[in-house]
């Protein structure tokens, strides 16, 4: 506290998860940019960023606010032809890919980290793929060590290590995961 106005000094802004709207999505392509600068992803920066956190096959989208400025996303969608998770899952268990749905398009800005925001996130989008039926998968770039160690911290279990194809002649190792019980 602070003595003379009594208010807290440097208390830890609220986080508070909500639905992605149409008004988000240029602070979400901003906070996409940071991760990118940052951390290379994704690995591909898309030629218009705004449609890559929209896909056609998006079911629900979130973002995180702090302070009322958007620090994070996530996006949950049907299995689409360019995921692995869902077709490894499918073959671990038996079940359709159908059956999934895929957790993807998390970012948290770089100035946000360690405060359990992309947890917070990760929770929402499981939460509503379960809601829905459906087994949250997702799958990530081998050489994204942190965020790997984020979803197995979150209880995640690794699925297996595929190749994908990401263009001609251009091959990458992604970690395919499923959410835990």
């Amino acid at each position: 506290m602070d003595s003379e106005s009594g208010s807290r000094v440097n208390a830890p802004a609220r986080v508070r998860v909500r639905r992605r709207t149409d008004r988000d999505l240029g602070a979400c392509v901003r906070v996409l940019a940071e991760t990118h600068e940052r951390d290379g992803y994704p690995v591909n920066w898309p030629e218009t960023p705004g449609a890559w956190l929209t896909p056609a096959s998006l079911v629900a989208s979130w973002v995180a606010e702090s302070d009322g400025r958007v620090v994070g996303h996530v996006g949950l969608s049907r299995s689409g032809a360019g995921d692995a998770a869902p077709g490894v899952w499918s073959a671990r268990t038996g079940v359709g890919v159908d059956a999934t749905a895929v957790v993807g398009r998390l970012s948290v800005a770089p100035s946000a980290r360690g405060r359990g925001i992309g947890a917070l996130l990760m929770a929402r989008a499981v939460a509503e793929a379960r809601e829905r039926g459906a087994h949250p998968v997702l799958d990530v770039v081998a050489s994204d060590v942190a965020a790997a160690a984020l979803y197995e911290r979150l209880g995640w279990r690794l699925l297996g290590t595929v190749e994908q194809e990401w263009g001609p002649g251009r091959k990458v190792a992604v970690r395919c995961y499923a959410a835990g019980s």
